[in-house]
């Protein structure tokens, strides 16, 4: 059976959208308690339970955590996917069986549980978890940093949500993003962070299959303050996960199968175990910042005599449970090095809003009604 087939059928519907907070997913931890070791390893600045679950038994121990920006949710979502298809007993069988004889993979779902429910990157208190890593200053950071020293884990995955401005040179979005951080300021090729880029290589390798051409590598500038600097930097394999935009896509459900895909090939489960060379972990294109939700070419501004080009950028609102996206101009000028995720050629017209505030930089536009020629 195809494993698109079985994802189609079975993912995890009950979790879906951008806002995932620790309420919603209590129930299926609850149901997984007695076929995963599910614990208690922390508590948020607000007292809110952090969870961490145990999934195998083998002797290669890998540490995962997500959310620990508490508005990047897509690869919370993925790895309860993974769970789901882990806990049937229809399909792949032998490689799920080979996986939970391997690996023992301890996973914290949601580490900033209190931004999760704002729909804040950042902790309660307006603090950056992932540059805490030195400080610890954070409850979060301490229980992460615990589980760590505890675990000692064989590798780390940090996974995040990437936001819809980056892309390639050729004009494909950044779906799907992975990084071997830097483990110091001259970014050496340590051993630690050999091992995470040849798993990288072999995650792209698969996901060049779905998204061909729309895998990135983020920037690997060092910065010790970052969890995932630190880990390498102390000689354990540190893979980031950035899940991004796909065309349409913002409530970002076909990146998180994306995800989904990467886990099972980094797990063996998907394409066996394949022999690849580090260095191809370079010639994956790095991210750039070209990207826009949505461009407007040759429109005519009241404050410019010339046509120009508008780029306008989504905020995230958090709006009784739901996330809302609100359209804010981001740039005016000449955008030709910039790619929109929708593209309007408005022809010489004006731009028509139904705000009666000057079209300038980070004016909310509530809805473009159209143009005048």
């Amino acid at each position: 059976m195809e494993i698109e087939n079985w994802y189609r059928n079975n993912f995890e519907a009950r979790l879906g959208g951008r806002y995932i907070t620790s309420k919603m997913i209590l129930p299926l931890l609850n149901e997984y308690k007695n076929k995963f070791k599910i614990s208690i390893v922390g508590a948020s600045e607000k007292d809110k339970n952090i969870h961490l679950i145990k999934i195998g038994n083998g002797g290669k121990t890998i540490l995962a955590w997500s959310q620990m920006h508490g508005n990047e949710s897509t690869t919370t979502k993925a790895i309860f996917d993974l769970l789901k298809f882990l806990n049937q007993k229809d399909f792949f069988q032998n490689e799920i069986q080979n996986f939970l004889n391997t690996y023992s993979l301890y996973v914290i779902p949601i580490l900033n549980p209190d931004g999760a429910a704002l729909y804040t990157r950042e902790n309660v208190n307006g603090i950056d978890l992932n540059r805490d890593a030195q400080k610890l200053s954070q409850s979060e950071s301490r229980c992460l940093r615990t589980v760590f020293d505890t675990l000692k884990p064989s590798m780390c995955l940090n996974m995040h949500d990437q936001r819809t401005i980056y892309g390639f040179d050729n004009g494909m979005p950044a779906t799907v993003s992975f990084l071997s951080p830097a483990a110091n300021a001259a970014r050496s090729v340590t051993k630690a962070r050999m091992v995470a880029m040849k798993n990288i290589v072999r995650m792209n390798n698969c996901l060049q299959k779905f998204i061909p051409g729309q895998v990135g590598r983020y920037d690997d500038s060092f910065n010790s303050a970052c969890v995932g600097d630190t880990f390498q930097m102390e000689g354990v394999p540190t893979i980031l996960f950035e899940a991004g935009h796909y065309k349409d896509d913002y409530k970002r459900e076909k990146t998180r199968e994306f995800i989904f895909y990467a886990l099972l090939t980094l797990f063996d489960i998907m394409g066996g175990r394949q022999k690849v060379d580090y260095n191809d972990y370079f010639a994956i294109p790095e991210n750039r910042n070209n990207y826009r939700d949505i461009i407007i070419r040759n429109a005519k501004l009241a404050s410019h005599t010339s046509l120009k080009d508008a780029a306008i950028q989504y905020v995230e609102v958090l709006n009784n449970g739901v996330i809302i996206h609100v359209p804010h101009l981001d740039e005016i000028g000449g955008l030709e090095k910039l790619f929109g995720h929708l593209e309007i050629d408005a022809q010489g017209s004006e731009i028509l809003t139904n705000t009666d505030k000057t079209l300038t930089y980070g004016v909310k536009v509530s809805d473009i009604i159209g143009f005048r020629a």
